[in-house]
Order: C-alpha cells, then structure tokens, then sequence
C-alpha cells in the first residue's frame, strides 16, 4: 500500500527515538476523494490506534492509516530527499484526491478514474475540466468538457491529440471512439 523509503524509515526512527515507548507513525488524508485532498504524516501514541486501522510495520515503528484514507493511499510513497538546499520529507500519494479503482470494474469507471487522476490535474492548471456522460454500446465515450475548457481555442487539440490518444491506447480493445458533446461557442455559458 505505501512505500517508505530506506533513508524516511531512518528518518523516522530518530524522530520516534524522541517520543514515548510504542508510538507509530499515523499516514493520513484530509478531505479523501476531493480536489482538496491533502496527506500529512503524524506521531500516533499508541493509545490512538483505532481497531479499525490498518498498521503496516517497516523497520523500527508501523505506520497506522486510518480505514477511511487506506483506499487514497494505496501507492502512496514516502521519501527523505537531502540535496544542496536541506532535507525534506516527500509523501506522494496519487490517489489521494480519487479512489482507485479495480483493473476488472466497469470500463466506465475505469475511464472516468484514468480522467480523474491523470487528465483532469492536467486541465485543472487551465482552469478545466471534462467528465463521462456516457459510454455506448459501440464503445464511445462520451465527455463534457466545463470550467475553462468551455469556450477554450485549444479545446480540439486537447481532445483530439491529448485525450483521445490516451483513452484510445490506455483502453485498446475496449474503446472505440470519443466524443465530445460540450457547447464550445463563445456566449453565455462560456467560461470567459
């Protein structure tokens, strides 16, 4: 589920050498699931370990994740960077702000997760987004764009080379086109 690293495992045990007997490590998201999403790490006396926690043991200490973030932890990885300008924890967790599906659930959700995680970051930079309004029997997805893609210039190329190109390979076999249904004109329900 998370992967620490050699050199945060070792940061960690002289961190948790200054704490009481038995305290972990607690890995943690707020807001799981949202665009506000946010990991944190945390000491976790051992009097704060819930029955319902997961307790994962790496060299020296566990690290206790809470049974509503486990699902936006998994392939999480921890870090301890120094270089020139210091040292520094690293927590990545790319799951944080959507759960992750299953390789076998339906293909819809399938691509509305692949959107999720990895094109919508993309387009949040431009103040867009785009979501599945369907998926048909001949295998065509069908996206809205909204937010800064409505009414965007750029709209096409980033359908055509960026998001269709990767849907179409990510899900060869299962897909077989997309379509997207968004009023790009510029007029009232432009974003601009």
């Amino acid at each position: 589920m998370i992967s620490i690293s050699e050199s945060a495992q070792s940061h960690f045990v002289k961190l948790l050498e200054k704490q009481p007997e038995g305290t972990h490590i607690r890995v943690f998201v707020v807001n799981p699931g949202t665009a506000s999403a946010e990991c944190g790490v945390s000491y976790c006396p051992p009097d704060s370990v819930e029955e319902s926690d997961l307790q994962l043991p790496f060299h020296g200490f566990s690290a206790v994740v809470d049974a509503e973030s486990q699902p936006f932890l998994v392939d999480a990885e921890i870090d301890f960077v120094t270089d020139q300008m210091g040292s520094q924890l690293t927590l990545k967790a790319p799951n944080a702000k959507v759960r992750k599906v299953s390789d076998n659930a339906p293909l819809r959700e399938r691509v509305q997760y692949m959107i999720d995680a990895e094109i919508n970051p993309q387009l949040a930079n431009h103040g867009g987004n785009v979501s599945v309004v369907e998926l048909n029997d001949a295998g065509v997805v069908v996206l809205q764009f909204g937010g800064g893609c409505n009414g965007c210039a750029q709209v096409d190329l980033t359908l055509k080379e960026g998001i269709e190109k990767e849907l179409l390979n990510r899900f060869a076999g299962e897909l077989t086109g997309v379509k997207d249904i968004t009023e790009h004109q510029r007029g009232e329900h432009s974003y601009y």
